[in-house]
């Protein structure tokens, strides 16, 4: 059985987005979701809730991904 992963990565404006990953990310948040659609949703209420806030547009910006994973069992 599978669930997925979503993330969140948090890049300088600086890094073209193709190369935007977990290690060269300022920030990254990751939450396990039951389907495809969680990961597109309640990502913005949590970086709303961080400082990241601020810089998000200006000298950052906001990657997402989706990542299947299989459950154990």
């Amino acid at each position: 059985m599978n669930s997925f992963i979503a993330v969140v990565l948090v890049c300088a404006s600086a890094i073209p987005t193709e190369s935007c990953t977990d290690d060269k990310a300022i920030e990254v948040r990751k939450v396990r979701v039951d389907n495809e659609l969680g990961c597109s949703s309640g990502w913005q209420e949590i970086i709303a809730r961080t400082d990241l806030r601020e810089d998000v547009g200006r000298t950052t910006y906001l990657k997402t991904e989706c990542r299947r994973v299989k459950r154990p069992g």
